[in-house]
């Protein structure tokens, strides 16, 4: 058994690179992944769990308490996997752990047998061939759990929201005890149900002659109130995207007293005969009259209609408005591919039928009290999580159509009937992989031709055109399909012949584990809820409330007496959110449920035990709360590891401080005889520990906003050991406080942690004069430049050497990013890179940068975010009305003339005027000096000034005055090229200024 003082390898190295391209690669993975057994929010990927929690389970063999049997044990076993030395001395065995940490992390080498056997072998060294306890309290999707019975640990999972502890059932426990026969039973099942629904509800999926209709492609609608037209609120007119094969939805203007428009199919043979979106930021154009109609009328309308997800028929069975059929995908049976043919008055027979039938469902209650179609109420005051609600729908049951919403209830009925308690809850997840097809929030996927899941990303989406897959065929979306997925999903997993383990619903902060006593975890693994990121909660309600209706007690929620998911005890910050005592789930709602949980998670733990938390928020605000909630909870953190996780080829991380990777705390209980710390001690050890660690980590490929975070780790070892830390006054230095006060009792400890890392940074990207500048050292570069400097410096983004994301990622990507623009009352997006205001401000302020001073000259503030300029959006700043051409020709004139040039507008000492601008770049300029307003600009001419102004340069092809002023620049001062040199290796590879900047540089005269 490993010794209690012994560190574990997790505490002293750790092969970050290795890991993080395996996570990477890992989200690429379709197939045989545990992921596909049911949707949950950001899941870690197998990899990282995996490879941390073998590090948290094996000693370090150069720690003298590390036993000698395990370092003989270990150096057996590794040459058997991995060839080579098995290592000569303590230093060579850690090396090649780390190797085989790495190397198990791969995709491929999850399931292999050979190293499967080595991995339990190794564990089984560790802890005298017994079996530790791995106890995830906040499971979610269960990947921890999962990989602690990989590596042939016991596994404890328990998550606060009934559809986690649901997965982590089904997945954990379930499976492992019934094998591949629960899955053989589970395609039984739905073999019978869609037999019995082809009988039964043949009349609202009828075959046609020319094919069996697998997808009914829909728009909801509205009408102009300009010329009276129907308008199809359409996002993409494609119907199938694919490279060979381009297919797509004409309209053809129809005389008003006809009807309006009309659609037929064709097959472009560009992209510019396709027509575009009818609605955009919730904006509508009428194809008819062009007609712009704003979000709030389109929103009035479709709230009459309840969403308008099905079509509105008149007395005589004939549609008037709503929701409108545009196609129909449909396959013959022994042929290949699908046909597209447009909806017609037939298609809208066995809707109507399906409608009335729903009518009749309305009362309709199950055995158990529950309505037959969910009447659950959303949530609709969290606009920013609901968009649905701002259309009208009102319950989860309105998001389906009425075909989709009868099609579940018949499924929900079957599941019900199941007597198999353990074959009844996978079929509940069925049934909720089913309800996230069968929906009005499914798109149509036009480079794959399939509709997509409704819930894939963390918001309820309102989707202006959706697909409804036909539920009984057997294509994408279908039963058939959906059975396909799960057992994909299970039938890697039943071939690892895994021990059963444990999983329950149950709160973090009141866990079943102590009420037994306590002290019996071996190690504590788990992945909170990250601060306000993700409202799992809200968003799992759409499951909920399907399988409420279809398992029995023992799954239902037995922790909140409403009639939805527990709200009050999840541990998220969410504003828009109260408990039932009225109190907002605020940051110190949050900050009191963490402590709680990390304080439970103690308890849990014994006393040699090992800890890791996951998070992963691009706010030091979230941090902070996660970081109190961790020190009130009496644990030390003795290492932290940053693991890509994300695709970095994300659209959402473009110009922005994305994070890329998750960072995994190691964690140790404080002893309650913890000393107290001297402040100037731990104030005299941070820079040293945190620019080591910035080295390493940079050796590693980690960059930017994944770097700053990750460096909390080792500064909060410092700070973390003691029970608490006190200055030289006895005054107790907290870990947060106010940033802006001089006093350090005030500020707080990580207030000088963001210090540090701002500082180290600069020193890296413009030397070591720029660190000291806020004590006036002599040869620092302005503020404006340490600006920009920071800025992008922690923008940059981390390495992971992985390929590029699949063209179909890129696809969903600039879909979900135009599904984004419908949000509250959106803007268009500006260009230019960007960093929370909280990030930016806690950087620039301790280094005498301050951000007002440079609000609209070279940073603008809108909404908390900061955005760094463009160069090309200061061209009218640093020109005025004259164009490049006129500028280019001054300077060369002031150079002739011996002339300290300053473009004719600005002066090198004191106030410079600002300068008036009737737009820039105008062809055919002949004056060549700006003109001058009065107003002046509250700072004199910078070196950055003078850097973005030969960029414009460059920019306009005015050569023979860049290659001017280049030669004065670099006679002026070196300032001007340490500069270039360094924005030049900070700015993006495919940035504007980064090809500027590289083009200038050939142009600097050589000495």
């Amino acid at each position: 058994m490993i010794a209690k003082e012994c560190k574990r390898l997790a505490e002293v190295d750790f092969p970050i690179a290795v890991v993080s391209r395996s996570s990477v690669e890992e989200n690429k993975v379709r197939h045989g992944h545990p992921k596909n057994l049911h949707l949950w929010w950001a899941r870690r990927p197998l990899a990282s769990c995996r490879a941390i929690l073998l590090a948290l389970l094996l000693p370090d063999p150069c720690d003298p308490s590390c036993p000698d049997e395990f370092k003989k044990r270990a150096r057996n076993i590794l040459p058997r996997v991995q060839g080579g030395g098995s290592g000569k001395d303590e230093l060579e065995l850690r090396k090649e752990l780390l190797r085989f940490v790495g190397n198990f992390s791969l995709w491929d080498k999850s399931a292999n047998p050979t190293y499967m056997e080595a991995a339990r072998g190794l564990v089984q060294a560790a802890w005298d061939d017994d079996a530790p306890l791995v106890v995830d309290t906040f499971a979610g999707g269960g990947s921890i759990p999962l990989e602690a019975l990989r590596l042939g640990c016991e596994s404890y999972a328990s998550d606060l929201n009934p559809v986690a502890a649901l997965i982590d059932k089904v997945l954990l426990d379930i499976v492992p005890r019934t094998g591949d026969k629960i899955v053989k039973e589970l395609r039984e099942f739905a073999f019978k149900v869609r037999s019995n629904a082809l009988r039964d509800l043949a009349r609202y999926y009828p075959i046609a002659a020319d094919g069996t209709p697998i997808n009914y492609l829909w728009a909801h609608t509205i009408i102009c109130d300009n010329c009276g037209a129907e308008i199809p609120l359409m996002k993409s007119f494609w119907l199938s995207k694919k490279a060979k094969r381009r297919i797509a939805l004409r309209y053809i203007p129809i005389k008003l007293r006809s009807g309006g428009l009309d659609f037929d199919i064709f097959q472009p043979k560009k992209d510019s005969e396709v027509q575009g979106a009818t609605v955009k930021r919730g904006k509508a154009v009428c194809l008819e009259c062009n007609l712009a109609m704003s979000g709030e009328r389109v929103q009035a309308i479709l709230t009459q209609q309840l969403g308008g997800n099905d079509p509105i028929f008149d007395e005589n069975g004939s549609r008037t408005g709503g929701a409108r059929l545009l196609a129909v995908a449909t396959v013959i049976s022994g042929s290949g591919g699908r046909r597209y043919r447009l909806g017609s008055d037939a298609d809208y027979k066995p809707v109507l039928a399906a409608i009335l039938a729903r009518k009749s469902l309305i009362s309709a209650k199950n055995e158990d009290g529950l309505t037959v179609i969910p009447d659950e109420r959303i949530h609709s005051e969290d606009t920013r999580n609901f968009w649905v609600a701002q259309y009208g729908v009102q319950t989860f049951g309105q998001l389906f159509t009425s075909r989709q919403a009868i099609s579940l209830a018949y499924l929900s009925k079957e599941v019900r009937a199941i007597e198999d308690g353990r074959l009844r809850s996978l079929a509940a997840l069925l049934l909720g992989r089913c309800a996230d097809f069968w929906s009005s929030l499914s798109r149509w996927k036009a480079g794959a031709e399939c509709p997509v899941q409704a819930l894939a990303r963390p918001v309820f989406p309102f989707v202006w055109d959706f697909a409804e897959a036909n539920p009984w065929s057997e294509s994408t979306g279908s039963l058939s399909s959906q059975v396909d997925r799960i057992e994909d999903a299970l039938l890697p997993i039943c071939a690892l012949s895994l021990p059963p383990g444990q999983a329950e619903q149950a709160d973090a902060c009141r866990h079943p584990l102590n009420a037994a006593g306590g002290g019996v975890a071996n190690i504590l693994f788990t992945d909170p809820p990250y601060y306000d990121a993700i409202p799992y909660a809200d968003l799992s309600d759409y499951f909920y409330v399907w399988h409420k209706r279809t398992i029995d007690a023992t799954a239902k929620n037995q922790h909140q007496p409403n009639d939805l998911t527990p709200k009050d005890s999840e541990a998220v910050q969410n504003l828009r959110s109260l408990t039932s005592d009225g109190h907002p789930k605020d940051r110190e709602f949050y900050e009191q449920r963490m402590s709680e949980a990390f304080s439970e998670g103690r308890k849990i733990l014994k006393d040699d035990g090992v800890g890791c938390v996951v998070f992963a928020h691009k706010t030091t605000e979230g941090w902070e709360a996660l970081l109190s909630g961790l020190i009130s909870g009496r644990w030390i953190i003795t290492a932290s590891w940053p693991i890509a996780t994300e695709m970095t080829s994300r659209l959402r991380a473009k110009d922005s401080a994305s994070l890329g990777t998750s960072v995994h705390l190691i964690c140790r209980p404080r002893p309650d005889s913890a000393p107290v710390g001297d402040w100037a001690d731990i104030l005299r050890e941070l820079p040293e520990r945190v620019g080591t660690w910035i080295e390493k980590l940079q050796s590693e490929g980690i960059r930017g906003a994944d770097l700053v975070f990750a460096c909390i780790g080792p500064a909060m070892q410092i700070y973390s050991q003691y029970r608490r830390v006190e200055d030289a006054e006895g005054r107790e230095i907290p870990l947060g406080g106010d940033p802006a006060a001089p006093e350090s009792y005030k500020r707080g400890f990580l207030a000088y942690v963001w210090e540090t890392v701002g500082r180290l940074a600069l020193e890296e990207v413009l030397g070591t004069a720029e660190a000291r500048a806020r004590n006036g050292a002599a040869g620092a570069l302005e503020e404006d430049s340490r600006l920009t400097a920071l800025f992008l410096w922690t923008l940059q983004t981390t390495e992971t050497d992985s390929t590029a994301a699949e063209a179909s990622d890129a696809e969903d990507e600039t879909e979900e990013a135009e599904e984004a623009e419908d949000e509250e009352k959106p803007q268009k997006k500006k260009v230019g890179h960007t960093l929370i205001y909280d990030v930016a401000r806690r950087f620039a302020q301790p280094l005498g940068i301050h951000l007002d001073k440079w609000e609209g000259r070279i940073i603008e503030t809108e909404k908390g975010i900061v955005r760094l300029l463009p160069v090309v959006d200061r061209a009218s700043q640093l020109f005025g009305e004259a164009d490049a051409a006129a500028i280019s020709r001054r300077i060369e004139a002031d150079i002739q003339e011996s002339r300290n040039y300053s473009f004719a507008f600005m002066q090198d000492v004191g106030a410079a005027p600002r300068i008036k601008t009737r737009g820039r770049g105008r062809k055919g300029a002949t004056h060549a000096a700006a003109t001058i307003s009065e107003a002046p600009l509250p700072q004199p001419v910078t070196t950055l000034d003078r850097l973005h102004a030969a960029m414009l340069l460059q920019r306009g092809g005015q050569t023979n005055g860049l290659r001017a002023m280049l030669r004065e620049e670099t006679q002026r001062s070196p300032d001007f090229l340490r500069l270039a040199n360094a924005l030049s290796r900070l700015y993006p590879k495919d940035s504007e200024e980064k090809r500027l900047l590289d083009a200038m540089l050939l142009a600097v005269p050589r000495n």
